[in-house]
This record gives C-alpha cells, structure tokens and sequence, in this order.
C-alpha cells in the first residue's frame, strides 16, 4: 500500500449557540449569563489525500488556522506520514508568527496515520491506559447568580465530587479583589473535605506579584494540588515564577503560555514551574508527546490542557499525567464545545464514569466520527487550498 500524499485542505467553519452564557467585565471571558445565548463559531480542517483518506480535526480558533497561505505550498504533495519531518520543517517556518498553526495540521497527519494503519492513535503513541480520571475545570466567576460567591462555587465543587470527580480546578473572577480569591479556595477545600484533588488558575488575572503570593499562601494553607498561571506577565516570566516557588509550597504549573517543546523545557531546567502544561490544540501532537517523554526524563508530570479527541489519545499513551481537563463547565450554562459536533463522542459536566473517568475514542485516527449532517446544517463558509 502505497503512502498517501496531500492534495488539499479544505476549512469548514460552522456557528452555533450555547446557552447561559456571555462575557465578563472587559469582554474576555466566558461567564454564565441567565437568559442570553453566545454565538460562537468552530472550524474542521480536513486534510485530504491521494488515497482516499482524509485528516479531520476540530479547531474552535481561527487564528490557528490564518498561517495556512504561509506553508500550504510546502504540505502540497507531501507524504502525510512524514510528520516529524513535517513538524521540523514548519515550526521553523513558522518561528516569526509564535508557530502559531503547527498544531491542527500535525493532529490531521495523526489522524490519517491512525486511519492508515486501522489503530487509533493512542495505539501509535503507545498505549498506557484506556481511561481517565477528570477534573471538572469550572467556567471565570460572575455576577449574575452563577458562580458568584465561595458559597456558589463550594455547592458546585461537592456536587461535583457526589457525582464522581476525583479533582476540582477554580477559574475565579476577572478583575475581582484577591481576599475573594482566598476566600474562595479555602471555602471550596473546607466543603469537600481532604480527599478530593483541588486546583485553582487565575489564568493570569491576578494583578501584582504580591497578589500571587497571598493565593499562593492560601493554597498551602488548604493542600491544593496546583497553582496555574497566576499573574500578568500571561504566563511566560521564568525569573517571577521561580521567585515565587522560592516562596510558596504548593506546586505551580506553567507552560500553557508559551509554545512547542524548547521554552517549555528552559521553563523546567529554570526551575520556574513544577507541573508542565502541554496544549494539543496549539501544538500538536508531536511536540505534546515530545515533551511528554523529555518531562518523564525529568521525573516530572505533564498536564494537558482542554478538551477534545485529540488530547484523550495523548494522555492514554502516556504515565506521567494525572487528569484530563473537563473544562470548562458550570451548574447551569452550556459546555464550552458543540453539542453535536461527534457522534457518541461527548465533553460535558455528566459525560464521566461512576469513577470520575472517561473513555478513550477507539475508532480509527482520533477515534470519533464528526456528525457532517449537523456541520452542514450550519456551516456558515468553506476555503480550499489545492
């Protein structure tokens, strides 16, 4: 059987609604918002072959997507299951824009590789396990009678550990005073009890270093598992966050802000993170596995970010990880993907086992098959590249 070799790619972008949900004081974040609908818009990238295989990957960021005229002359005619040579070659090309695009074409070429050979890709990297245990990854703070108090998000946290989930992760409030933050985190431990895994992420919302290490200081107080991305810097000062280790117990977890495998390890070997955060989406597959195995060198863990196929089939081909991100849910909005983007294939608050765990996808490539009836129904554009 001969290699299949890329003929084009073809985009298509959809628009859909979720319900409850707006956005928050500076119109950055996602927050429950009673009554009001979100109207969000989602891409497929599907990359097509000579031998009738097609790579499909889900991509709910444009931007992932606006370097494609920068390299498509390159993919054309390429042997799709020539991935690293092809990851080596574009993350170079890509190095003035933040290789920003890298990441749905890799997750395509594994896709096609998986349906080449008839093995899900987890079985490609090297399978560990079959399931996974979750943490439920929770929507920014509100003001509207959602999360809007440490009373609203204590109540959602025990109804989530009565459901199953091992592990809790706290997304606070933009903008909001840091006594409410600690108030928060040591209001959420203390109506879950010991045995159940608790994280916070400012996701870079806290304002001053001084800030950072009052939250800091709170997670020691109640055992958190992980601090993430505290401050303004957006995640990428190696000096701050070493300095802040230097001043706090609980365990950091950075990364999620800088690209590919390079920086991510300079963060290590600076001792600036503890946690390492890998992103499928925006990297892709190989440069997640390879960091994957360079932090297992380091005896370290690496934590992956989101939700969605592609990141399932990394974590089972992997031991040094812990949890997959059921992110981002809430009591009472809708998830953070389509509804029926896939077919039996579901991220949401009540898509876990008794366990606290999910699946892994095991059909062919990325496992899961898109549901093109309703991407059809509304797609709102289609763009070639042949």
């Amino acid at each position: 059987m001969a290699d299949p070799k890329i003929t084009k790619i073809v985009i298509h972008e959809f628009e859909y609604t979720s319900n409850n949900l707006g956005k928050d004081y500076n119109g950055f974040n996602i927050v429950y918002s009673p009554g009001a609908t979100l109207r969000r818009s989602g891409h497929i990238l599907c990359m097509h072959t000579d031998a009738g295989i097609t790579g499909e990957y889900f991509c709910n960021n444009r931007i992932e997507l606006s370097t494609l005229p920068m390299f498509w002359h390159y993919l054309k005619g390429k042997n799709a299951l020539q991935r690293e040579r092809i990851y080596d070659d574009v993350k170079r090309a890509l190095r003035q824009v933040a290789r920003i695009g890298i990441g749905p074409v890799d997750i395509a070429l594994w896709d096609i590789a998986g349906k080449h050979f008839g093995v899900p890709v987890w079985k490609l990297l090297g399978g560990y396990r079959e399931s996974i245990p979750c943490y439920a990854s929770t929507y920014h703070g509100d003001d509207n009678g959602g999360l809007d108090s440490p009373g609203a998000y204590a109540a959602f946290a025990v109804r989530c550990k009565e459901m199953g989930y091992p592990a809790f992760k706290i997304h606070g409030w933009g903008n909001a005073p840091v006594s409410l933050e600690v108030a928060n985190l040591l209001g959420v431990r203390k109506a879950v009890g010991d045995d159940m895994d608790l994280m916070i992420d400012p996701a870079c919302e806290l304002r001053t270093f001084a800030d950072a290490l009052k939250v800091g200081r709170a997670c020691d107080e109640a055992g958190y598992f992980w601090y993430e991305d505290p401050f303004r810097d957006g995640g990428i000062s190696q000096f701050a966050h070493r300095k802040l280790r230097q001043l706090i117990r609980t365990p950091l977890l950075l990364t999620e802000h800088v690209r590919t495998l390079e920086p991510r390890i300079d963060f290590v070997v600076a001792e600036a993170t503890d946690f390492v955060r890998a992103d499928v989406g925006y990297d892709g597959i190989s440069a997640s596995m390879k960091l994957a195995h360079a932090c297992e060198a380091l005896g370290l863990d690496v934590e992956f970010h989101g939700i969605g196929p592609a990141v399932r089939q990394c974590i089972a081909a992997i031991r040094n990880t812990n949890y997959y991100e059921m992110a981002l849910v809430h009591p009472n909005a809708d998830p953070l993907s389509p509804p029926s983007l896939y077919i039996g294939y579901v991220d949401a608050l009540d898509a876990i086992d008794e366990k606290g765990h999910v699946p892994i996808p095991q059909g062919t490539g990325l496992g899961v098959q898109i549901n093109w009836d309703w991407v059809k129904k509304n797609r709102t554009s289609v763009t070639e590249y042949d």
